[in-house]
């Protein structure tokens, strides 16, 4: 694997097995993401956009081929060492935000700072908040937050270990339009300053155009890879 490449992908294939039948999801996918740079997974639904977002991120395992992030190969680690990896490489962005109900704003964010027994958490995930724009809703539960809001919180959470690499799971598919705008430039705002690897699966086109390269499945397969 090439230093400048921070994930690479090759020849993976993913098939579900269920009742005797077997179901393929993705089949022989290649390609490598350099780092810092920003890439749009697009397709239609059943494309095998979020099944492949979650091998990349060792959520899953492939059936066959390899998945290498930062120079390991996913395939051969257990998931303990997978979880390892994820805690201090890796910044997730869902479409239901996946915040935990029971903490407030500030607590969602330490999450990820205390799993890594940092120091200064609390004065870390205020400053995030701020730059999120949300330091006066920090003692606020999810429930008290407006999906914009919550979708904010997530965001400080993602960058809050400093991640190599971003993965965000249709981040304004449960937005509308003008919220959308807020939670997209604060993500390349972000994603700028800590000059973080980024990946986007999303149905959205608008979206997709503000990376540098958008990938587009069909059927499980690529369909095309285009650079902007």
């Amino acid at each position: 694997m090439s230093a400048e490449n921070i994930l690479e992908i090759q020849n993976v294939s993913k098939t579900y097995k269920s009742a005797g039948n077997a179901l393929t999801v993705l089949s022989n996918i290649n390609f490598s993401i350099s780092q810092g740079s920003t890439v749009a997974i697009t397709g239609p639904s059943g494309s095998g956009k979020t099944t492949l977002l979650g091998l990349c991120a060792g959520l899953d395992r492939a059936s066959s081929g390899s998945v290498s992030l930062t120079k390991l190969k996913l395939d051969q680690l257990n998931e303990d060492e997978r979880a390892a990896i994820r805690n201090n490489y890796i910044g997730f962005i869902f479409q239901n935000f996946q915040l935990m109900p029971t903490l407030t704003a500030v607590e969602n964010v330490m999450v990820p700072m205390e799993l890594r027994r940092e120091k200064n958490v609390t004065e870390r995930a205020m400053e995030l908040l701020n730059k999120v724009g949300l330091s006066d809703r920090a003692q606020h539960y999810p429930i008290q937050l407006s999906g914009g809001e919550q979708q904010r919180v997530s965001l400080a959470r993602a960058f809050s270990n400093k991640p190599a690499i971003l993965f965000a799971d249709e981040p304004t598919g449960n937005l509308d339009g003008e919220t959308s705008e807020k939670i997209e430039q604060l993500l390349f705002e972000l994603n700028r300053e800590a000059g973080t690897t980024l990946v986007i699966v999303t149905h959205d086109l608008e979206l997709a155009a503000r990376t540098s390269r958008i990938i587009k499945l069909k059927g499980g397969i690529i369909q095309s890879d285009t650079y902007a």
